[in-house]
């Protein structure tokens, strides 16, 4: 009789319609698909304890299913409580045998829960999306720590820990930014935030953009992609910045850039992406029009300032789902998206496939890349080599039926050369 899987997933019965948006998103990602095919033949991974707190989608299914054929032993939950996909979730269960550990909605205590369950299964390789998972390893569960090979991060919110926890002689294990790789963040942030935030949004409210006075609070690259997108979709697109060059590209890019202050009396869009605590503070929340929406993209729900709009406002309640009206002493009105949580997971699908392909194969390699280098890594966080970056590139390129020049022996010789000037 086969060991039934561990999990804790909301409905195992979801699983036939989890398949499904499995392999929907599967066909749109042919980087991933040619890693898998390779990790099948060669089984790198065999016999490796894989631990993942990721976004549970169809996207990342496809990534654990990369995982398994290179002959990991994986244990997956979410990294976000209202970012899982359930049927996703029990079709990993159901249908490939995968414990997972994940449900939409879920509460802070289950979320901790969930994490504890995948470090239950002691894994030498960490896969992190905000870094709570190494986090909760250092904090609470230091004796496993000899345990673990490495982990790799998805996301700008969790280099940020990481590289904190790396300064202040806190992190115990070598860390692969993912994030910090040209394909990742050129793209997964710029492109797949851009849209998902926008369609986390349309589809929260139903609004129409054309118009609308849309705030958009950081101007990296999650931020350049949904400005540049809420431009295209007819917005009047004002940006909030702390970074003096990032702030100069952004009006070099056409935008207009002001102080949060200011912007809080004339926006009527409010996002933010920045990785940082209360970046709109009650103050500029007290400023804002009637009717204002306040949504955030970054990852976690610490960039709105929703405790203390909590003690100012005399009623909540749900009006729509994802949107939290909250009703002010003086009778007017703000909008909050998805509890403050990331809007483009949370009440939409996140990135489109197309993207999230360069992202997970990104993920796969750096597990590889822990494995074939155990023993032999510092303590510290790595970024991933520009020939790996490149290789991404060419064959995501080659997918697309993209051709692209290189340089001939003599434009090679001339670039590596000094002699030959004007």
């Amino acid at each position: 009789m086969a060991k039934p899987i561990l999990h804790d997933v909301k409905d195992l019965s979801l699983a036939k319609e989890g398949k499904l948006r499995i392999e929907w998103a599967g066909a749109a990602m042919p980087v991933l698909k040619l890693i898998q095919k390779r990790f099948e033949k060669e089984k790198p991974l065999k016999g490796i304890r894989l631990g993942a707190c990721l976004h549970v989608t169809a996207e990342t299914a496809n990534l654990m299913l990369a995982l398994q054929k290179g002959g990991a032993e994986l244990a997956l939950c979410a990294s976000n409580p209202l970012s899982t996909q359930d049927d996703v979730a029990a079709s990993l269960v159901s249908d490939y045998g995968i414990p997972v550990y994940a449900i939409k909605g879920e509460d802070t205590k289950t979320y901790y829960k969930h994490l504890n369950s995948v470090l239950d299964t002691h894994p030498q390789i960490t896969m992190d999306d905000g870094a709570d998972l190494v986090s909760l390893l250092h904090k609470e569960r230091k004796e496993q720590i000899p345990e673990v090979i490495g982990s790799s991060e998805e996301t700008t919110t969790g280099i940020i820990r990481l590289k904190a926890m790396e300064r202040d002689k806190a992190l115990k294990i070598p860390v692969f930014a993912v994030n910090d790789s040209d394909t990742k963040h050129m793209f997964d942030n710029r492109y797949g935030t851009g849209q998902s935030t926008i369609d986390g949004i349309m589809r929260a409210t139903n609004m129409l953009l054309a118009g609308k006075k849309f705030v958009v609070c950081g101007y990296g690259w999650c931020g350049r992609g949904l400005a540049t997108r809420a431009r295209g979709m007819g917005a009047h697109v004002i940006v909030t910045e702390v970074d003096p060059v990032k702030a100069l590209e952004a009006v070099m890019d056409g935008f207009t850039v002001m102080r949060i202050r200011d912007a809080a009396e004339i926006g009527d869009i409010f996002v933010t992406l920045t990785g940082d605590k209360h970046v709109i503070g009650i103050e500029e929340i007290l400023r804002m029009k009637d009717g204002v929406v306040i949504a955030n993209s970054g990852h976690f729900n610490v960039e709105i300032a929703l405790d203390e709009l909590e003690k100012v406002s005399k009623s909540t309640r749900s009006i729509r789902p994802f949107v939290q009206e909250y009703v002010l002493k003086d009778g007017t009105k703000r909008f909050i998206l998805a509890q403050g949580r990331l809007i483009n997971l949370s009440a939409a699908e996140g990135h489109p496939a197309e993207v999230m392909d360069m992202s997970f194969a990104n993920q796969a390699l750096a597990a590889e890349f822990f494995v074939k280098n155990k023993g032999n890594l510092t303590v510290k966080v790595y970024t991933i080599s520009p020939l790996m970056d490149k290789e991404i590139a060419r064959i995501k390129l080659d997918a697309m039926g993209v051709k692209f020049d290189t340089l001939t022996p003599e434009q090679k010789k001339y670039l590596e050369s000094w002699q030959e000037g004007t």
